[in-house]
């Protein structure tokens, strides 16, 4: 595969996912916050981080 080929492909993989992960926070009514931009960036990493990222709230550090 040429690299622009491969470049090509990866950026519109990429724009599908975040598409995905805006299209997954509207449907079940939560805030995507910055992870469609993370998605746009590093592809399935930012995909991974909206689904399995999960913030600890009113935690105490330890």
């Amino acid at each position: 595969m040429e690299l622009q080929a491969f470049v090509f492909a990866t950026a519109i993989t990429h724009v599908g996912f975040a598409a995905f992960v805006v299209g997954h926070a509207y449907w079940t009514d939560e805030d995507a916050e910055y992870w469609p931009y993370l998605t746009l960036a590093f592809g399935l990493a930012g995909l991974a981080g909206y689904f399995f990222y999960d913030e600890l709230e009113g935690s105490a550090n330890i």
